[in-house]
């Protein structure tokens, strides 16, 4: 198996874990279709992939309207004829004890990481029964392995994501369909930028995050081997975090 020649979309693409997965898969031959709310920067991944001999298209998508996420695979099948993977990555963060009641936050955590997995799986997936062959990737967190104060609805959405790709793996053993959760610990992104309101503490987890994370390629380089197994070969769960991450 080979990831040179497949066709591979990406939520979230405009930065962190999906640019540098656009990146990766398409130096290794994939064609990307890329879908982030940021269409600008999109357009300039697009063009800085197609310089450097790649293939690429792009789409806004927001997640939680499943339009979005149709238009994203339509325009895989249409520009490419076919799509191989969907990478489910667009996730939002916010941190805070549960009696904060941030109930806007926790509906926003709701809508993008679960109801967004869900609408890329809405979309998808009835291409992949088609084609007879595809594989869900979704981007989930260590912080449904280890629960801490303050992630606890985070956690949920992330653990609610890893349990319904368990149950759609069980549901798919005809060998159409693979499914893998990928579980990134501290990794260098901006889903910091909007997870506290604290001026002083989001400054102090961005330096925290500068010091211990991961760069989001090395990702990327974990997405590619999953994808990169034969078709029997299915990698269920990979977590990848930095050596020093308690």
């Amino acid at each position: 198996m080979t990831i040179q020649g497949k066709v591979v979309a990406i939520t979230g693409a405009s930065s962190g874990i999906g640019e540098a997965t656009a990146r990766h898969l398409a130096s290794l031959g994939a064609a990307v279709v890329l879908g982030a709310r940021r269409t600008d920067r999109l357009d300039r991944l697009v063009g800085e992939i197609e310089a450097s001999g790649g293939e690429a298209a792009a789409t806004r998508v927001d997640v939680t309207e499943p339009g979005d996420l149709r238009s994203l695979v339509a325009l895989a099948v249409e520009r490419f004829g076919k799509l191989d993977v969907l990478v489910g990555n667009a996730g939002v963060s916010r941190i805070g004890p549960v009696a904060d009641l941030d109930v806007d936050g926790w509906s926003a955590m709701v809508d993008v990481n679960v109801k967004g997995i869900l609408h890329g799986i809405a979309a998808a997936l009835p291409v992949f029964r088609r084609q007879g062959t595809g594989h869900l990737v979704t981007v989930v967190s260590t912080s449904g392995l280890k629960i801490v104060p303050t992630q606890a609805v985070y956690a949920g959405t992330k653990n609610a994501v890893r349990t319904l790709l368990e149950g759609l793996r069980q549901e798919s053993t005809d060998g159409v369909l693979r499914t893998t959760s990928i579980s990134p610990g501290y990794v260098r992104t901006e889903l910091i930028d909007n997870a506290v309101d604290d001026p002083a503490v989001r400054e102090q987890a961005r330096r925290n995050m500068a010091d211990l994370g991961i760069d989001p390629a090395a990702v990327a380089r974990a997405i590619a081997f999953a994808i990169d197994q034969p078709e029997d070969v299915e990698i269920g769960d990979l977590t990848i975090r930095p050596t020093r991450q308690g």
